[in-house]
């Protein structure tokens, strides 16, 4: 026997990280089966009914209502959790009466509170995110629209607006920038420099600030666009802005465009709109993130890292210990960047790669049982009522034990993204889990950690956990597939192509 209980905290909005804070306190409590703490958006309460909770109360909730679900051994078991719960989500508000700030219930109450912002971020159900975004740019205010399911048709009408206006709209679904020198979303903390980066890709963002930092170039401004943005429909109407404005901006020298596999017309069109300023580009399915910073580095006169050290070695070696049934690759990633590109270098060097966001539209789902297979963690069939893979390992953590146990499987590829927003320790999160997966005759596991020294997890750190727990980690995602595909093809070689 089971006992559920549903708490609904009405009009009470929070973040993902304290929706996170809240489902991991309850689902520590004694006892308990399942549980989370979740907005009433339409999706998620559907979520809740498929889990079993047939609650009256999610009959009449709201999007700006938050609900606590817990099943548990007994009805006492789900009394404690649920306190847990509200101690986790509420606790942290809670302050002296001479400490504590109101939080502002309207756009326009934080900007009188602020009187000199510049930038709106919006984390809103998609349902309301586009008249939200509408109240900003009438402020006067850029935006970073972190919210996704925002019809495209609402996006074009936002950004031909701003453009109207001389305003930015960064998004739907953009959750990188970094304007003034200050990160906003899953931001890398880098070092001053010359390159503005102009990115329709969250991950592919991070990827490329974090290789310029650590590879001497350093960053002037990151502008996210959210992945549609250079699709045929959208037009590149912000990516066109943004780089109109890098262009005309003293402290960039290089634009490096980035993107999710973009319309090669409109990627053409944004790249001429560079003028004589110098323009890179990093598109997933015509080169790769590394490539792209490496041609950055060249515009700048800057020389190339050493990518690939003792690399091949660690691959032969590992190598020895596959057993010849061996031969898969399993690609579980947190970056849709990082999961087309890897598509990319794989389907290169090993054949067809299958993947819930494919590259190549005929291998999508259903999955054959002897593919290689890369997964986009970060779609919505894996993150419908529970966070993203970036603030929360679990579910990857589950698929990391599932795609370990196949003996067919050689490799289980991971990225591993620090920075702003992320996750406080996600390699030490992972890390049990791969020796666990790796031990005895177990597939290897390989690992880019994407990251700078700055960023507040460490990641000279985190990449001595996942060493020291038998995972081969690479300097760029890129090298990360390459090494995979090595391993899958018995050929080391190739990792230092």
């Amino acid at each position: 026997m089971t006992a559920t209980g549903v708490r609904v905290v009405g009009d009470s909005y929070v973040d993902s990280v304290l929706q996170l804070a809240g489902t991991r306190a309850m689902r520590a409590a004694p006892g308990v089966d399942w549980a989370a703490a979740a907005m009433g958006t339409p999706a998620n309460v559907e979520t809740l009914r498929g889990e079993g909770f047939a609650d009256e109360a999610l009959n009449e909730v709201g999007a700006n209502d938050l609900v606590l679900a817990v099943r548990a051994t007994d009805g006492d078991s789900v009394d404690a959790a649920l306190q847990a719960g509200d101690a986790a989500l509420f606790a942290p508000r809670a302050a002296s009466g001479e400490d504590r700030v109101e939080s502002a219930r309207t756009l326009e109450r934080a900007v009188a509170r602020q009187p000199g912002s510049t930038v709106a971020v919006i984390s809103v159900p998609g349902d309301y995110a586009a008249l939200e975004a509408h109240k900003a740019l009438t402020a006067g205010l850029d935006v970073l629209l972190f919210s996704d399911n925002v019809p495209v048709e609402q996006e074009i009408w936002l950004k031909d607006r701003a453009a109207a206006l001389g305003r930015l709209v960064m998004g739907p679904g953009a959750g990188t920038a970094m304007l003034g020198g200050t990160g906003l979303g899953f931001a890398n903390v880098v070092k001053p420099g010359r390159v503005g980066v102009v990115a329709a890709a969250g991950t592919g963002a991070q990827e490329a600030m974090s290789l310029l930092d650590r590879w001497g170039a350093g960053v002037s401004a990151v502008i996210g666009l959210g992945g549609r943005d250079l699709t045929a429909a959208v037009g590149g109407r912000m990516a066109l802005r943004a780089v109109a404005a890098l262009r005309e901006d003293d402290d960039t020298d290089v634009i490096l465009l980035v993107s999710k596999p973009p319309d090669p017309e409109v990627a053409r069109a944004v790249a001429g709109a560079a003028g004589d300023t110098p323009l890179a580009t990093a598109l997933p399915g015509t080169s790769t993130l590394e490539a792209g910073v490496l041609d950055t580095l060249d515009l700048l006169g800057l020389p190339h890292p050493d990518l690939v050290g003792d690399l091949e070695e660690r691959v032969r070696g590992a190598i020895r210990r596959l057993g010849d049934d061996r031969r898969l690759v399993r690609g579980l990633y947190s970056g849709g960047t990082l999961c087309y590109e890897a598509q990319f270098v794989l389907s290169g060097l090993l054949g067809s790669v299958y993947s819930n966001a494919p590259l190549d539209p005929s291998l999508g789902p259903p999955f054959p049982a002897g593919g290689h297979l890369c997964l986009d963690l970060g779609e919505e069939e894996y993150t419908a009522g529970r966070p993203h893979p970036m603030i929360d390992p679990e579910a990857r953590i589950e698929l990391l034990r599932e795609h370990g146990a196949d003996p067919r499987v050689a490799v289980v590829l991971l990225d591993v993204v620090l920075g702003l927003g992320a996750h406080r320790d996600p390699g030490g999160a992972l890390a049990p889990v791969c020796a666990e997966v790796m031990r005895d005759d177990g597939p290897q596991v390989v690992a880019y950690v994407l990251g700078t020294d700055q960023d507040p997890q460490d990641l000279q750190a985190q990449r001595q956990v996942l060493r020291d727990a038998g995972c081969l980690v690479t300097q760029t995602a890129a090298r990360a597939a390459l090494a995979a595909a090595a391993l899958a093809a018995r050929d080391p070689a190739i990792v230092t192509r």
